[in-house]
């Protein structure tokens, strides 16, 4: 098993789980990442979705043994579609997703953290952009990295391919946060409890503008956005959760308070 699946308390838990390969993104590990984010996607019991890893490697980006071997040439034409499967695939995701980032990353693997909409990594964590110190470029992740770093220190890390702190990529915006590798779990649950508070039509369609809005001209970008407001304001869970803010209760979709 590759990649393994578990849902418990609505939040579904995609773990990387071939250490000895230091989690590398091959074509059946790629595969079962989009088929496991699908059905946490179909799956209405699950509201927020973990990505993480095993092992002292979050995942070491591509396959370079499938990629050098006699195969090289389908690998080459396969496994950059297949990564932009899983990152698009992790984008259009109607439920946050948080990057658990326990070990090491490198190349793709910060793709996968980047389509993240939040992250935590260990402090010990290292994070590299290796491709080129390998002779390629990081081409397909590079769609969602720099959509998250600012650009003077993605100019550096990508161009030199240095390995670098958790520290760093945060100062880079690549993670929301560093924990101390004792703490990860629990700054990671913080994120899970504030996410579980948000109605989950809501959490989808503010990704939804996270992803769009951006790229918008600024009429088109009002014309939707108050198309939009119109509609939510008038929905059952819009009706629901200011019902229960004026009635000092938690929304019927929010965990019970402990």
């Amino acid at each position: 098993m590759t990649v393994r699946y578990d849902v418990v308390g609505g939040v579904a838990t995609i773990t990387l789980a071939s250490p000895e390969s230091r989690n590398v993104l091959s074509p059946d590990s790629m595969r079962a990442l989009v088929e496991h984010f699908s059905t946490a996607a179909n799956d209405d019991a699950v509201r927020v979705v973990i990505l993480t890893g095993e092992g002292n490697t979050f995942c070491a980006g591509a396959d370079l043994a499938g990629a050098s071997n006699a195969d090289a040439e389908g690998f080459a034409a396969a496994g950059p579609r297949a990564l932009v499967a899983v990152l698009e695939t992790m984008l259009l995701l109607p439920k946050p997703i948080v990057a658990r980032v326990q070990g090491h990353v490198a190349g793709g693997g910060n793709g996968l953290v980047a389509a993240a909409d939040l992250a935590v990594a260990a402090e010990t964590a290292k994070f590299a952009f290796s491709e080129v110190r390998v002779g390629v470029a990081p081409a397909v992740i590079s769609v969602v990295c720099l959509a998250r770093m600012t650009p003077s220190h993605a100019r550096e890390l990508l161009l030199t391919g240095e390995r670098v702190t958790a520290q760093r990529v945060l100062e880079a915006g690549l993670v929301n946060a560093v924990a101390e590798d004792e703490a990860l779990d629990a700054v990671v649950a913080s994120y899970v409890d504030r996410l579980l508070l948000g109605g989950p039509e809501a959490l989808a369609h503010t990704k939804e503008l996270l992803r769009r809005v951006p790229g918008m001209p600024h009429d088109e970008a009002f014309t939707r956005t108050a198309e939009l407001s119109a509609s939510l304001f008038s929905s059952a869970e819009a009706r629901e959760g200011m019902t229960a803010f004026f009635e000092r209760r938690r929304p019927s979709w929010a965990p019970p308070e402990q």
